[in-house]
């Protein structure tokens, strides 16, 4: 597997990780089932920091893109072709954007919303989510 990292981009390394891997999966030169090499050993390879590594696997794992198996390793999922096009962050502003309109269409000014949303925030962060 060719990863290639530009550290003088302004694309954050582990983003740089995850495109990569899910371009390997969408262009066929990683199939379901086939290993990644643990977390340590790519952040060998690649001289990163092994939690922006462990980032990325988080996110890819999340997207179901590959899979955990403790011990036995980090594999690509066996629909990971599938998943490679699942953008959390189109869900995410697709889901807040019909929810300010819906806040909108009840009157509430934007003010109001931001107000609201950061203490909304500020409480599950609080709450240790």
């Amino acid at each position: 597997m060719g990863i290639t990292i530009n550290t003088g981009d302004t694309v954050p390394v582990f983003s740089q990780l995850i495109e990569q891997i899910k371009s390997a999966v969408s262009n066929g030169d990683l199939s379901p089932g086939d290993a990644l090499p643990s977390v340590r050993q790519l952040a060998n390879d690649l001289n990163l920091n092994h939690n922006t590594v462990a980032k990325a696997y988080k996110h890819l794992i999340r997207d179901s893109v590959i899979v955990s198996k403790g011990y036995r390793g980090t594999f690509i999922h066996t629909d990971a072709q599938a998943n490679c096009n699942f953008d959390i962050n189109t869900v995410v502003t697709s889901k807040l954007g019909e929810t300010i309109q819906a806040l909108r269409n009840t009157g509430a000014t934007d003010s109001e919303i931001r107000i609201a949303f950061g203490a909304v925030m500020k409480n599950k962060s609080d709450s240790g989510a």
